[in-house]
């Protein structure tokens, strides 16, 4: 909303909101009324971070522009404590800060201390409302409740449960008034957690899905709490957001806060019964929603996508200096480089990434598989030479990149297995039912070159398979080597079930790239086409069927 002239008159200023109330209206409903006469305007600030995933620093980010890759520096955490103090400055004692979960997982510091390191930092942020992310549990169930209780802020998560009881883990909801307006948050986890991460991280904790049990708890509220305004926080993805947001479970919800698959949605996408964001990942960017009100009623809002680019928001002092606090036990160890790459590694893509090139390449050549397989992660900061000389790579890069540390797994499956495998890791990444997307992007691998088409039905993705250079053929065995996945059957690997002669190794994934690296320095991985689908391309970043949003 732009600001009015102060010397335009009161009536203008009547009619005005009026006709933003009644614009807001055709628009949704339900959530804007029409406008009464103007005593006072309230404007309420609701920032949101989500997926830090224990990015402690500024980093360099992949951006799209011009059809081409960039890179550029943001996130860190003392960077977003200067951005969200010049926020409550702007609008002091009405701004609501909000993050979506991840945050405990994803860097070497995180994994090293199993967390330790974020509740200091976390409760110096200021954060008003906090939802556990998928890979909260990464670390079991116990060390999750005592970091996260240990926030010193409200944690809350509807569809999280001790095992076999419906005993919840965290509140289902948190309720903020500001100057009378009572606004309500419920957050949701995602269901599928027990799934998408290894089974045994979750053990000891329940879950429920998106149910009529959800809609009665979310409409309840509404009323219970007398809600001026409700917010899902959500940690499901987009594609699900986007459905959720078009469902009549969401029918007395008014915004969906998503958060999972580090989506940078640069303007709120309209649902039939809600708006909904998602604010990028690792940092580099602060969601802002403005809410804006006529005697307590909602009648219009703004939103913009913050980078938090380190030149405009430096670093808080104090802030930094707790941050290098955290990280002193462990920097000699993360920090020391363990090798150097001449290109670019980055994971953006949703078919084909340099970075998981060389991880699986490094894979195949420690096993001498057939074919090596990686896991089709969303996270991990790019590692970017500049002025012409290769890029130092740290453990603390092989954590970004490989957040998981398990042992290397080896096994044989045939030409029909690993096709019908790949075509249902397919319809996880690419299905145009929402509700049937599944985690992260499409699995990795070396050794194999797969031609294919996305837009096809269940099933009928694969066009072609070369192993080596020759088809694949059904009946042949193949080995194959991927981590594994504590609480997995033995004979599943990277989810492929009755795989052959399985073996588990005595070294571990980041034990083969760094002896990779030690003997290969410096590499150069680039895209290869080892995945190609004519459709999506080679720059393919994700889409969200029925919208206009795009990855920028």
């Amino acid at each position: 909303m732009k600001l009015l002239n102060k010397n335009i008159v009161p009536a203008i200023i009547l009619v005005a909101f009026a006709v933003f109330a009644v614009s807001c209206k055709a628009e949704k409903s339900k959530t804007t009324k029409s406008a009464h006469p103007a005593k006072d305007t309230l404007k309420i600030s609701v920032l949101q971070t989500a997926d830090i995933h224990g990015q402690l620093d500024t980093h360099p980010e992949l951006f799209w522009e011009n059809e081409q890759i960039v890179f550029k520096d943001r996130g860190g955490l003392a960077n977003i404590k200067t951005l969200f103090d010049q926020e409550r400055q702007k609008n002091p004692n009405q701004t609501l800060i909000v993050d979506g979960g991840d945050l405990i997982q994803g860097s070497g510091y995180t994994a090293l201390s199993n967390g330790d390191v974020m509740p200091q930092l976390i409760k110096e942020m200021g954060y008003d409302v906090i939802i556990p992310g998928n890979w909260e549990v990464v670390y079991g169930k116990q060390i999750m409740l005592d970091v996260m209780n240990a926030y010193d802020t409200d944690v809350i998560a509807q569809n999280m449960y001790h095992d076999n009881s419906k005993e919840p883990l965290f509140p289902a909801y948190s309720v903020k008034e500001i100057k009378g307006v009572r606004i309500g948050f419920m957050g949701v986890n995602d269901p599928d957690v027990p799934v998408r991460q290894n089974p045994i991280f979750s053990e000891g904790i329940a879950f429920s899905g998106l149910s009529k049990e959800l809609k009665s708890q979310i409409d309840e509220l509404k009323q219970k709490e007398k809600l001026d305004v409700l917010f899902l926080v959500t940690h499901i993805g987009i594609f699900k957001q986007v459905e959720l947001a078009n469902n009549p479970i969401a029918e007395n919800v008014d915004y969906i806060l998503g958060n999972d698959t580090h989506e940078r949605v640069r303007e709120p996408i309209q649902g039939k019964y809600a708006k909904v964001t998602e604010p990028g990942a690792f940092g580099s960017f602060v969601g802002k929603l403005t809410l804006h009100f006529v005697d307590g009623e909602l009648v219009g809002d703004e939103y913009e996508l913050i980078e938090v680019d380190p030149e405009v928001f430096p670093a808080d002092r104090e802030m930094q200096q707790l941050v290098e606090k955290a990280k002193a036990p462990y920097k000699e160890h993360l920090e020391t480089v363990v090798g150097y790459t001449q290109t670019p590694i980055y994971r953006y893509l949703t078919v084909e990434n340099p970075m998981d090139n060389m991880i699986t390449d490094a894979a195949r050549w420690k096993t001498g598989a057939d074919i090596s397989i990686s896991n089709g992660f969303r996270f991990g900061n790019p590692i970017v030479p500049e002025n012409g000389q290769p890029a130092p790579i740290t453990r603390a890069n092989l954590w970004n990149l490989l957040p998981v540390n398990e042992k290397v797994k080896t096994g044989r499956a045939t030409g029909k297995q690993i096709k019908d495998w790949l075509e249902k890791e397919m319809h996880n990444a690419f299905s145009q039912n929402p509700t049937e997307r599944f985690g992260g992007w499409l699995v990795r691998f070396s050794g194999m070159k797969v031609d294919f088409d996305s837009q096809n039905e269940k099933g009928k993705r694969i066009k072609s398979i070369l192993v080596n250079g020759e088809p694949m053929i059904d009946d042949k065995y193949y080995t194959l080597s991927a981590c594994v996945r504590p609480g997995d059957p033995i004979d599943n690997l990277c989810r492929m079930p009755n795989v052959k002669d399985v073996e588990i190794k005595d070294y571990t994934i980041h034990d083969v790239v760094e002896e990779y690296l030690r003997k290969n320095s410096p590499v150069s991985p680039t895209l290869e086409g080892r995945a190609y689908c004519e459709y999506l391309g080679v720059n393919s970043f994700s889409t969200v069927p029925k919208t206009d949003y795009q990855f920028k």
